[in-house]
């Protein structure tokens, strides 16, 4: 393979700029340090500015500054407009159109893919891309990072709640802990069965009695949340969504820093069936299927 084909437009063009770039400024250089060798005549007019007994000579721009100015704007407009107009041949593009082929006859041979097909490619890809920080099994390896056995779950938001949340890099800030919000251990696990059965996707509570007493307090989530969970447009995120696959493929979008590392984005690395997929299979990983 040719590590470099003068064929491509963008590195015909990229070497010619840099050539031309390399000869003028050797030029330009060379030039003005043969003038600094030279003595300067004391009877030049200086401007009127003095620093510590250091001043300027009245000299004009330079013609060679001025030459190398006008000619890389030249160029640069000649590369826009005729050299390489936008919608010209390159490998980058070339590349983006394969990918945009690939994931465009992906999505049509899984168009009607079902939960179970889902699930099956979700695990493939969480053993591939996911299990060397979260553990064969999603059980963050002793806390090393989010053990996703509990997440979906109202066991999941009552330990988000208590720890806090951190390392989503949501427009907002992130969320303190019980202590930080102003709740204790019993208040927590009302709010956590309040958004449990009223607000999130998992849609029902172990902890019945205490929903009431949750909806009184969730006005302190409300505030980042939202009276209605969805996260205020953006800013914090979208409560209705916790226990669905599409939360996963929130989280996966926009990455997230945890005690052990950064967990990249998968924006690109992932499409989003498979996104959706690996959604799915970490959301049968809280229910034990």
């Amino acid at each position: 393979m040719e590590w470099f084909n003068l064929q491509d437009n963008v590195n015909l063009l990229t070497l010619i700029g840099s050539v031309a770039l390399m000869v003028l400024t050797i030029g330009v250089a060379g030039k003005y340090i043969k003038q600094m060798k030279v003595a300067k005549d004391n009877s030049v007019e200086r401007m009127e500015h003095e620093w510590d007994g250091i001043g300027e000579f009245k000299n004009d721009m330079p013609i060679g500054w001025v030459a190398m100015f006008l000619v890389t704007l030249v160029w640069a407009i000649w590369y826009f407009l005729l050299g390489y107009p936008l919608n010209s041949y390159s490998q980058i593009g070339e590349y983006n159109d394969e990918v945009k082929a690939a994931n465009e006859k992906f999505a049509k041979t899984h168009a009607n893919i079902d939960a179970q097909g889902l699930k099956d490619m979700g695990e493939g890809i969480f053993l591939v891309q996911c299990s060397a920080c979260h553990g064969l099994t999603g059980d963050g390896i002793s806390n090393k990072a989010a053990n996703l056995t509990k997440w979906g779950s109202e066991d999941g938001l009552l330990d988000t709640i208590m720890k806090g949340s951190k390392g989503l890099n949501y427009p907002g800030g992130e969320m303190p802990d019980a202590a930080g919000l102003g709740l204790d251990e019993n208040s927590a696990k009302a709010v956590a069965a309040y958004v449990a059965k009223e607000i999130s996707a998992i849609k029902s509570t172990k902890n019945e009695a205490l929903v009431a007493q949750g909806k009184e307090l969730y006005p302190t989530c409300a505030a980042c949340h939202g009276e209605d969970g969805k996260g205020m447009e953006g800013s914090f995120p979208d409560l209705t969504k916790y226990g669905s696959s599409s939360f996963v493929a929130d989280v996966l979008q926009r990455g997230k820093s945890g005690s052990i590392g950064v967990m990249p984005k998968f924006d690109t690395m992932l499409n989003a069936i498979q996104q959706q997929a690996a959604g799915e299979y970490v959301k049968s990983l809280s229910r034990g299927e």
